[in-house]
């Protein structure tokens, strides 16, 4: 459903909020656990960057930290930035005119789909998903 940009941004975010406690968290860690390609995850999280999401530090000790002023967002704002709205708009089948009025045929269920999918972006603050993860109900490694 999210760009390969927008997978990584979320990504990255989490995995900063969860080891930026210990200071800033640098490309090169990000990329070895997440298994990123660093050159990509670079414009990106400068881009987060750039909106105030995280906080770039320069330097040997330097990467990247979560804007403090910001540890209540949530990922809906990552999404919006990096994929735009129009994902939670689009025809399920790519139709360009497709609506409650002209239906394709699978309006119905892709439009609760998208829906649940917006309000799990939008229910939770990163500190909560942080959370999830340091407790272990949630991670962020592929198996």
């Amino acid at each position: 459903m999210f760009s390969k940009s927008c997978q990584y941004a979320i990504q990255a975010i989490l995995f900063i909020s969860l080891k930026g406690d210990k200071g800033p968290v640098s490309i090169k860690t990000i990329c070895e656990h997440q298994s990123v390609p660093s050159h990509f995850l670079a414009k990106i999280l400068q881009q987060l960057v750039k909106q105030n999401f995280l906080i770039s530090i320069k330097g040997p000790n330097g990467g990247f930290s979560i804007n403090p002023n910001l540890v209540d967002f949530r990922l809906i704002d990552v999404v919006t930035l990096i994929d735009g709205t129009d994902i939670f708009n689009q025809c399920g089948i790519g139709l360009k005119q497709c609506s409650d009025a002209h239906p394709c045929p699978v309006h119905s269920t892709f439009k609760q789909v998208k829906e649940h999918v917006k309000n799990i972006l939008t229910e939770k603050s990163l500190q909560e998903l942080t959370n999830e993860l340091r407790t272990g109900k949630t991670n962020l490694i592929e198996l």
